[in-house]
């Protein structure tokens, strides 16, 4: 047998050859370094037998997925102390997630987050210096419920992996077993820095209908080091919750008589309008047309498009006339009819509809969060008709406007490629085949890195979804890119081609803030309330050193004046307060640009101003300082800094 290695060379191995022997005929200090294996490109356990002619890469600490596995292993001894302690438990799943672990048991008391999780992060830390081997083992079906005969979900779980007609494995370490296709570190001592977090109530397979469990979430890191470097930033993170900072600088607000539906602050509004009038001037530079759908549109119209059948759980529906109709929870609908509204040639081709609209979805109440998971949000849609053969060309242009706004705002992303669902789709599996087929080639064509998300795609049709990190470190999804072969044939579009038949055209669904809601949210923890100066609700504050005295009252309002000429958001705090107290709050509201004019400003025609968060300060002319704020205001940068 012969594995390819990364660098596409070839390496012979004896027949029945194991992940662990693949590792150590590259180099024995691989071998030593090994977590696991990536095979085909799934990981593989060490012990497990490789096939032959297989692709393989070694996984080490250094490796994207090693922390993955990591903290897999961790919750598998989250459960083996949660078994020490608790010898009744019941264990569901245990997956590791973006930052840790979790795992869902029921107990047979409420579990105390103060008292019994310090008791079971201590007895894991002791299993920890144990250094106890995990084990893999390949089990029949028969055997697993024999291991498992005590554990009820674990035997539901059995009972749909037979189903499936999967392969059974579990792990072992020491006298702890568990359920799970791994693959695991090789011993519970590398693992060499946990944390438990919190506990959560939750259903079992996420069914309300269901047991309720407990959930317990962790972390887990390869140092303590890097351990603490994360419970700092989860400090840091509190700083920025965006849902504290909205409330402190008036940007949005949340009622008890409307859960999930935002309302927007004065302030919020500033940034808001700022955000859409970017949006606008963006459509108009990229030849799209924009237009505004209704908001409520009948049952009939949701059959056709298919969101009857597969998103009517998350709609609001009403009647008008008898008749049953929904408040839209997608835009795209609306948008079929606007192209139906004429007759279309080839030469309109692409034709770019695009909407701010106001969709509806109806959330279940516990996943609701600030603006990041809202009942009612503002979607910058945008639907491009096109033929086949355009679809390439739409998508680098597309990619490039994506490029230029996340680059605006130093968000950091990357692709996913979201490929058909399992279930829970509409139209053929060869046009499904066609469409992904298309996107990965334009994506591979153009050198674009991507990953591939298996069925995560939309209903319709396969995406490009864009995935970014914030400062915090955090991966969102805002922006879309969604082929669709179905919406087109179900309405019946047509247009005329260059030889006067009617053809079928396609469609391309792309959003680049997601919502208007969550990227305000997002923009706000990342840039934690200090916005670029063209998007700060309040641009300049100026403060009279003494709010008495008539001459700097005079210049400030004179300040003032030329600054609102210019369109700038400025205010005078003349306010009979201490001036610390007033920049203390000037910096509290995260003002970009803090003026402070005294007697010798006043005199001078010069200002005294300070960036925000900054602790120095300049003198300048105040023409001088008008020009550098207005460039600041015209080149939209993302952060502030004193001229060299």
């Amino acid at each position: 047998m012969f594995i390819v290695l990364p660098d596409r060379s070839k390496k012979e191995l004896p027949d029945g050859s194991t992940a662990l022997d693949a590792a150590k005929a590259i180099s024995l200090s691989l071998g030593k370094e090994a977590i696991c294996a990536k095979v085909n490109g799934e990981l593989f356990d060490l012990s497990e037998k490789l096939p032959d002619s297989c692709t393989y890469e070694v996984i080490t600490k250094k490796s994207p997925e090693a922390l993955s596995v990591l903290r897999h292993s961790a919750a598998h001894l989250l459960a083996q102390a949660v078994k020490h302690l608790f010898p009744e438990a019941q264990f569901a799943y245990g997956p590791a997630t973006e930052e840790g672990f979790f795992y869902d048991i029921r107990f047979d008391r409420p579990l105390s987050e103060s008292e019994d999780l310090p008791k079971i992060e201590k007895e894991m830390k002791k299993i920890i210096q144990e250094n106890i081997p995990i084990v893999r083992e390949d089990l029949s079906v028969d055997e697993a419920k024999k291991v498992f005969a005590c554990q009820k979900y674990k035997l539901i779980h059995i009972d749909e992996l037979a189903k499936e007609g999967k392969n059974l494995s579990a792990y072992r370490q020491g006298d702890f077993v568990d359920l799970c296709l791994g693959p695991h570190v090789k011993s519970t001592g590398q693992i060499k820095a946990v944390k438990l977090m919190s506990t959560s109530a939750c259903y079992f397979q996420g069914n309300k209908d269901n047991d309720t469990l407990t959930r317990i979430y962790g972390t887990a890191f390869f140092s303590e080091a890097d351990l603490e470097n994360y419970l700092h930033l989860l400090e840091e993170r509190k700083e920025s919750d965006h849902k504290k900072i909205g409330r402190d600088m008036g940007l949005f607000m949340i009622s008890d008589y409307g859960p999930g539906f935002p309302f927007w602050l004065p302030n919020g509004m500033i940034l808001r309008h700022q955000l859409e009038e970017f949006w606008w001037k963006l459509m108009m530079d990229n030849d799209y047309k924009v237009v505004r759908t209704p908001q409520i549109l009948s049952r009939e119209l949701w059959e056709t498009s298919g969101h009857w059948r597969e998103y009517k759980q998350n709609m609001y529906i009403t009647k008008i006339d008898g008749r049953p109709f929904a408040i839209k929870p997608m835009n795209c609908p609306g948008a079929m009819l606007v192209y139906q509204n004429d007759l279309h040639s080839y030469r309109e081709l692409p034709l770019r509809y695009a909407e701010l609209g106001l969709v509806h979805r109806h959330e279940a109440s516990g996943a609701l969060n600030g603006l990041f998971r809202v009942r009612c949000f503002t979607q910058d849609d945008a639907h491009i008709i096109l033929s086949f053969d355009q679809i390439g060309d739409e998508i680098r242009r597309l990619l490039k406007i994506f490029d230029y706004v996340y680059k605006l705002f130093e968000l950091d992303y990357h692709i996913e490629l979201s490929t058909r669902p399992l279930d829970k789709y509409v139209g053929k599996i060869s046009t499904w085949n066609k469409a992904e087929e298309e996107l990965r080639l334009c994506l591979e064509e153009n050198n674009i890195p991507y990953q591939i998300n298996p069925g995560d795609g939309a209903f319709y049709g396969p995406k490009l979804d864009f995935k970014f990190r914030d400062s915090l470190n955090r991966i969102w999804q805002c922006g879309t890119i969604q082929l669709d072969m179905q919406l087109p044939h179900r309405f019946h579009l047509t247009y005329v081609d260059k030889d006067g038949e009617k053809k079928e055209p396609v469609m391309l669904h792309r959003a680049i803030f997601g919502s208007i809601e969550r990227f305000v949210g997002i923009l706000t923890e990342n840039f934690k309330g200090s916005f670029p100066t063209w998007l700060a609700p309040e641009q300049v504050r100026i403060l009279p050193v003494a709010p008495e005295d008539e001459k700097q009252n005079s210049y400030c309002q004179e300040i003032l004046k030329q600054l609102q000429k210019k369109g700038v958001r400025c205010k005078v705090d003349n306010r009979n307060e201490k001036l610390s107290y007033r920049i203390h709050d000037s910096q509290t509201m995260k003002v970009s640009y803090t003026l402070v004019i005294g007697a010798k400003e006043a005199e001078s025609d010069n200002v005294t101003y300070r960036i925000h968060g900054a602790k120095d300060t300049r003198t300048i002319p105040f023409v001088d300082f008008l020009h550098l704020l207005l460039k600041d205001i015209k080149d939209k940068k993302a952060r502030r800094s004193y001229p060299d």
